[in-house]
């Protein structure tokens, strides 16, 4: 039987991330030319949240809300899920599915060197089940 895979082999390294005092008009634009659907926020560059797409369309639903002047730090999300780069690919694919959280933050040594998301999620089964069970 083959060793399960840590989450380092299919995380997405050195992501794409935005400091906590960029407006919501700036992440949001960011996000769209990117095509990215979670930005992790640092602060002095320490990472302090996750900010994702539905962070940014439930603040911009309310009435009243400018998205030039609105932060970042106004609509993240504190205390997203982390992992480190060695954890084992089931138990972050278990943790995720179970809380449904759309993606885990990877951090070794208090730096963030990853994100694993529901897409790396679907690229690492595609290759398991082709690698694995394929005769």
């Amino acid at each position: 039987m083959k060793a399960i895979p840590t989450v380092q082999k299919f995380m997405t390294h050195v992501p794409k991330s935005i400091g906590f005092d960029q407006t919501i008009a700036q992440a949001s634009e960011f996000m769209q030319k990117l095509h990215l659907r979670h930005l992790p926020v640092l602060k002095g560059g320490q990472l302090i949240g996750i900010l994702t797409d539905r962070d940014i369309n439930l603040v911009l639903g309310f009435k009243d809300v400018d998205a030039s002047v609105m932060k970042v730090e106004e609509a993240f999300t504190p205390d997203p899920y982390f992992t480190s780069p060695t954890a084992p690919l089931n138990e972050v694919v278990a943790q995720m599915a179970e809380k449904k959280y759309g993606c885990a933050l990877v951090v070794d040594n208090g730096k963030l060197v990853g994100i694993f998301t529901e897409v790396d999620a679907y690229k690492a089964l595609a290759e398991l089940l082709e690698t694995r069970l394929k005769h």
